[in-house]
């Protein structure tokens, strides 16, 4: 599955939020991905459309203009149907190094990072 995003937006500790970690951005066809979790829970929630899902074991890539998100092939309803969520975005580099510190603290225990 592939979106093309403006920008990626992270937060990794919303204290409004009890200290969730949330990545989110909204497709260039009003589609919203979302990817939040609370530092006690023990698996990460994806949101792709309305119905919000709660995964373990993901493979994430982030690069300067794409974001690569890999479930088992288990857990492919998230996507509907694909193992892969492809972001192509646009967002500023000064955001990058944010954006990778929320997906280090999403991905403790439950998936791994690679960040190019």
């Amino acid at each position: 599955m592939r979106m093309t995003a403006s920008l990626l937006m992270a937060n990794p500790r919303d204290e409004e939020e009890d200290d969730m970690a949330l990545l989110c951005c909204h497709g260039s066809e009003g589609e919203m991905f979302l990817m939040t979790r609370f530092p006690d829970e023990e698996e990460l929630e994806i949101t792709l459309g309305e119905d919000p899902y709660l995964l373990r074991d993901l493979k994430v890539t982030l690069s300067a203009n794409r974001l690569l998100v890999e479930v088992a092939a288990a857990d492919a309803d998230v996507f509907g149907g694909d193992d892969v969520l492809e972001i192509e975005h646009a967002s500023d580099a000064a955001e990058l190094a944010e954006i990778g510190e929320t997906l280090r603290i999403l991905l403790v225990g439950v998936g791994s990072l690679d960040i190019q």
